[in-house]
């Protein structure tokens, strides 16, 4: 039973790594869709007049 804590804690400890690097990871990814996203639509608008001209 003595041993049973600390593996218990390790696993614990592992699974919170993994769910916070998923969670940054997914925040990562989100956070370039963003810009991309952001910067296609700026880019669109200024490159809209111009064609108009």
């Amino acid at each position: 039973m003595p041993q049973m804590a600390p593996t218990n804690w390790l696993i614990l400890f592992l699974l919170f790594i993994v769910i916070m690097l998923i969670f940054n990871i997914m925040n990562y990814f989100n956070m370039f869709n963003l810009q991309t996203s952001s910067q296609s639509h700026f880019k669109s608008q200024l490159h809209k007049p111009l064609w108009k001209w």
